[in-house]
């Protein structure tokens, strides 16, 4: 039989294949003696194996698949359980089963279907756990099985089930303490130089979402748009940092990645990157994440004044701008995890110019209107004088502003003078610097290279991408 193995395998089984032998040599031996009950049993030889293959192909088993991550969404580095059960609702017999994972993660977990031990409602259950040390949206499934008829000798392969998305957020660094962290008091108090009181200008409404409280309701918002609109209240003691992130390819790409991080077939297509943005964005997960543990609203902007995580296949809420506390924090994460660069195919629909007016007056108009409310950070690729002019009055706006320019030469951006002329501690920076060491140069506002930021360490150790079963 083992010589048999050169034969296609997808439908028919060695053992098939070596019936349908027999059924010839059946057929030579009913031709060579005249015997029309040879000539039935070669009929019948032959036919058993390409009937079983038959239904193999048109009979699907029925099987429904839950898959479950914890945590549902998780920092690179740092690896999620997955949940597997399984429960056949039609078929029978035993089935070799693989869960398909992308590429990246190396070798797909493998098990036998039924579990030896199956759970208290029958369902076969298996976990292993994955990895990725980089950020992305990943297709989880789904199952293949290969499943053959009760005599072995046909086979089908089946998937079941659907595909999950894994989400793999930027996971954040420690920063270390800089006038850019330290405008808040151990008290719980800011200081800002806004005086302010409360008036309508200090009450912002959003659309009504489940779970929002009935008092929280703006009355006179909802009569204007005529749908239920809910007040976000900020308080004078409860500063509000703002982050604006370029994401203009032309500005990060140097090194640039296309397909990075890998997608799923909703995301609309691959990632694409470049080591500077993924600088970048570290450093936006990186201060966000500060921010907010010092407990302050974080606003993220990109430089049209657009939300920041907006265009982010993975963002729960795309058109948020403002997040507040840890499940904030959490969202602003996931929106940044499959976020990439901009290009000319990116460009809005109804806002078809979008690439001409950055830092404009949209931008403008919405650091404006929370004027002296907490610090601003410009986290910025290697934009030119233009740019910088653009920018550089949106100093005014911030308690205090923060720039970090990302570029391959930092001793020589010629956008320093000009945002520094206007207010901002800006520091031009290295994509192959730790950010810890860039944070640190806020204060002295020095260029940083790879050369003199060395060192610096993540909140959580990295790894490489990998899948480990553990059941």
């Amino acid at each position: 039989m083992d010589r048999l193995g050169w034969l296609p395998t997808r439908y028919i089984t060695p053992r098939g294949w070596g019936m349908i032998a027999t059924a010839v040599a059946v057929l030579l031996l009913a031709q060579i003696l005249g015997r029309r009950d040879l000539l039935v049993l070669a009929v019948f030889l032959a036919a058993l194996p390409l009937t079983a293959a038959g239904a193999m192909v048109l009979l699907k088993p029925g099987f429904a698949v839950e898959r479950r991550f914890r945590p549902p969404s998780v920092e690179t580095g740092l690896a999620t359980q997955v949940h597997l059960a399984l429960r056949r609702n039609r078929g029978f017999g035993m089935a070799f089963m693989e869960e398909q994972l992308p590429a990246r993660f190396g070798n797909s977990p493998s098990f036998r279907f039924p579990a030896r031990f199956p759970s208290a409602t029958g369902a076969s259950v298996y976990e292993y756990r994955l990895r990725s040390a980089r950020r992305g949206v990943f297709a989880i499934g789904p199952v293949t099985a290969d499943f053959q008829d009760p005599f072995g000798l046909a086979r089908h392969r089946h998937s079941l089930g659907e595909a999950s998305r894994l989400v793999v957020t930027p996971a954040p660094l420690e920063l270390p303490a800089t006038s850019l962290t330290a405008a808040r008091g151990t008290d719980g108090t800011a200081t800002t130089r806004r005086q302010a009181n409360p008036s309508d200008d200090d009450v912002m409404t959003r659309e009504y979402r489940h779970g929002d409280p009935m008092r929280r309701v703006h009355w006179p918002a909802t009569a204007r748009q005529g749908e239920l609109m809910v007040r976000q209240e900020e308080s004078v003691t409860t500063p509000q940092a703002t982050i604006i992130l370029d994401q203009r390819a032309p500005l990060f790409e140097s090194g640039f990645l296309p397909s990075h991080a890998g997608a799923h077939a909703d995301d609309g297509g691959l990632l694409h990157t470049s080591p500077s943005f993924e600088w970048a964005i570290t450093a936006v997960v990186s201060a966000a994440h500060d921010f907010i543990q010092r407990n302050y609203t974080v606003r993220l902007l990109d430089c049209h004044g657009e939300p920041g995580t907006l265009r982010s296949p993975s963002a729960p809420w795309p058109g948020d701008d403002s997040f507040t506390g840890l499940p904030g924090y959490q969202n602003l994460a996931e929106g940044l995890a499959a976020l990439g660069l901009a290009g000319e195919a990116h460009r809005r629909p109804e806002r078809p110019h979008a690439e001409t007016d950055a830092f404009g007056d949209r931008l403008m108009d919405k650091l404006a209107a929370h004027k002296l409310k907490g610090p601003l950070l410009a986290v910025l690729g290697d934009i030119g004088p233009d740019d910088a002019a653009r920018l550089a009055p949106a100093a005014e706006f911030g308690s205090h502003a923060f720039a970090l320019v990302v570029c391959d030469h930092p001793h020589d951006s010629p956008a320093l003078q000009a945002l520094r002329d206007a207010g901002w501690r800006a520091v031009a920076v290295s994509a192959k610097a730790s950010h810890a060491a860039a944070w640190s140069h806020f204060d002295d506002l020095s260029p940083v290279s790879a050369a003199t930021a060395r060192g610096g360490w993540r909140r959580h150790g990295a790894a490489a991408d990998s899948s480990e079963a553990t059941r």
